[in-house]
């Protein structure tokens, strides 16, 4: 009788355990996020992937700038590069622009500039009628030889700066004239940052009490529509010199 008492308990601790290890199961598996992050909150979208914007040996997914898609007489590819010929006789017309519009993204390239050439790369360009260029609309990132450019630069002039709004920092390296420099534009909801050679040169955010300001008052306070488009074309500029660009990647954020 003793024997079968203490058989009936132990079958009883068994049982107990095998439910509170049940219970223990469906109360983690309630709580636990499929994400991977504990407490169930939700991680943001990752990143796309890289995308060439420029293929090495074609024009493809360019056009001219409030033009109809054909071949860019002002631009040419040589050894893996898009170049500029300078054809334009000043900052109009000879612009091009990405077939495909960004809003948040990472964009890397290489330029190079010819002594004393001067371009540039846009962002969120609206392509219309009302606007002569892309840089009506399109902040830039300015690309420049600082040293053998024939006229005195100001510091929102020169290159990796923000063109007339932001001057780059004193971490700026830049390399001179027919040789390869390295650049970035991150955009990220209004938080940009300007890279050149590995350093993060220029921080800001657009939209802001300063930047307004900055607008308002600066070059841009006759430009309505510079700056506030959120999406839109980049822009490589034709301002009457051989420029050269090659590896243009993008990810959108």
């Amino acid at each position: 009788m003793q024997i079968k008492s203490l058989k009936i308990m132990a079958g009883l601790i068994l049982m107990t355990g095998i439910v509170s290890c049940n219970n223990q199961a469906a109360g983690d598996k309630s709580t636990t996020d499929t994400t991977g992050n504990a407490g169930g909150d939700k991680t943001e979208a990752a990143p796309s992937a890289w995308v060439a914007i420029f293929d090495g040996v074609s024009q493809k997914g360019w056009h001219g700038y409030n033009k109809q898609p054909g071949e860019l007489k002002n631009w040419m590819i040589e050894d893996s590069s898009l170049v500029c010929l300078g054809a334009a006789a000043d900052a109009h017309g000879g612009d091009i622009i990405t077939d495909k519009t960004y809003t948040d993204f990472e964009l890397t390239w290489d330029w190079k500039v010819t002594k004393g050439a001067n371009s540039g790369v846009m962002y969120h360009v609206v392509e219309d009628t009302a606007y002569q260029a892309p840089y009506e609309t399109g902040p830039e990132y300015q690309v420049i030889d600082d040293i053998g450019f024939p006229d005195k630069l100001e510091e929102w002039q020169k290159a990796g700066a923000d063109y007339a709004m932001h001057n780059s920092n004193d971490r700026k390296k830049l390399k001179p004239a027919g040789e390869w420099n390295s650049s970035k534009i991150i955009f990220n909801k209004g938080h940009v940052e300007h890279w050149l050679n590995g350093e993060k040169i220029v921080d800001f955010q657009a939209w802001d009490a300063e930047w307004t300001k900055k607008k308002e008052e600066g070059k841009w306070k006759d430009y309505p529509g510079y700056g506030t488009a959120k999406t839109g074309h980049i822009a490589l500029q034709d301002h009457g010199n051989k420029v050269y660009y090659r590896n243009i990647m993008i990810r959108e954020l």
